[in-house]
């Protein structure tokens, strides 16, 4: 029942913070229930509440529960790293002294400290043992948590971005294409946040919308009241999207369906020919690799490609931005991303970055393609936090020719 790595802070701050510290034995235990039912969120979620991917609680209790998490786990980390400073501070020390002493004994023999200093000093010794220490503590891992889970929930902030392809014919320079990654339409993020993204996108009034997966947490039944939201996306050159992994959780077949009644063209290994100013533009979009293990088609570039015309530039949607590489090899001009979240907090972040090659935000050069991977509009609900790493909505303004 209970999931394996959050065992590893539990009992860290069980045993540095909670067995030690000064209070009664059902106060200790009432602070060890409590920690590991934080630390277990994502166990209660998918084996009591019965989902993992779409966890079914009030919004409030979400954002209760995953700002709770995010201050455990960011406790964890400051109580870890005061240790280790505190132990290598200890061993350069004990190094000290053991030099210092063979030196003054004439033998250069090392002096052996004691297997108590060592784990005094090595553990710094009682943690909260004063009322200041306990408030700096809690302040240090709720207040930026806290925030954390306001910047995950706040409406998402536009972004505006030149994008500049090689094969772009000048008729298509200052094309305008709107990028809406991860929404993640969920009982965390429900209709009145989805109509206001979708106001957000239609103020800029792009040529071209995109949508680049994880629209949606939940089946059909529990969410139409925020995907109908989407129908009133509009743009001269049309509306399209891929799929993100999330999709594939929350009933593929039945949102496929239900996205292609709400004006959205699904590009699922398939394309469309855009013909801004009158040029041929290749809009592609791919299936995600979860869909294997569903027994549905993954991503297929040759197929998505078949029958597109010769010669005329590529935009590519694919939720996952680690085969890039590939995709810059296959010809395409251009590559549109997400399904990171941007790492939501650092820490985490780097922890994204080495599962997505390292694109894990922002621009990158890929080969001569530019990919650029956006950090969402929203978030998964089962951990919603961001720190220092805002969620968006971008407009690209394409121009032609190679970049300077």
């Amino acid at each position: 029942m209970f999931f394996l790595w959050p065992l590893i802070p539990y009992f860290y701050l069980l045993i540095r913070l909670i067995i030690p510290a000064r209070m009664g034995r059902a106060a200790k235990v009432g602070c060890a229930v409590l920690l590991l039912i934080v630390t277990q969120a994502f166990a209660i979620n998918r084996f009591l509440i019965g989902n993992l991917a779409s966890p079914e609680l009030p919004r409030w209790l979400l954002m209760v529960q995953g700002w709770l998490l995010a201050a455990a786990l960011l406790l964890f980390a400051l109580v870890l790293l005061r240790d280790i400073i505190l132990l290598l501070r200890w061993l350069w020390r004990a190094f000290t002294r053991r030099r210092s002493a063979g030196t003054a004994a004439g033998t250069g023999s090392p002096v052996s400290p004691s297997r108590r200093e060592l784990v005094r000093a090595g553990c710094g010794g009682l943690l909260l043992a004063r009322p200041a220490e306990r408030v700096a503590l809690a302040a240090a891992v709720l207040g930026p948590t806290a925030f954390g889970v306001g910047e995950a929930v706040a409406v998402p902030a536009l972004r505006e971005e030149e994008a500049r392809l090689r094969r772009l014919p000048r008729e298509a320079d200052g094309l305008r294409v709107a990028q809406i990654s991860d929404l993640h339409m969920s009982s965390l993020l429900k209709r009145d946040w989805v109509a206001a993204v979708v106001d957000l996108v239609l103020a800029q009034k792009p040529d071209l919308i995109v949508l680049t997966g994880d629209m949606v947490d939940g089946p059909p039944e529990l969410r139409m009241e925020s995907a109908r939201e989407l129908s009133r996306l509009t743009a001269p050159l049309g509306v399209f999207a891929c799929v993100g992994n999330h999709e594939y959780y929350s009933g593929y077949a039945a949102w496929v369906r239900v996205f292609g009644e709400l004006g959205l063209h699904m590009l699922l290994n398939g394309h469309a020919v855009l013909r801004p100013g009158g040029r041929e533009l290749v809009l592609a979009g791919l299936t995600d690799p979860v869909a294997r293990t569903f027994g549905l088609p993954g991503p297929d570039m040759e197929a998505a490609l078949a029958g597109a015309p010769a010669g005329a530039p590529c935009i590519l949607l694919e939720h996952r931005p680690g085969f890039a590489p590939m995709r810059a090899r296959q010809g395409v001009d251009f590559q549109l991303s997400g399904h990171t979240h941007g790492g939501q907090a650092p820490g985490l972040r780097e922890i994204v970055s080495a599962f997505n090659k390292g694109y894990v935000r922002g621009w990158f050069d890929v080969d001569g393609m530019p990919l650029y991977v956006s950090p969402g509009a929203g978030l998964w609900g089962g951990f919603p936090i961001r720190i220092a790493t805002p969620s968006e909505v971008a407009v690209f303004t394409l121009r032609s020719g190679a970049a300077a």
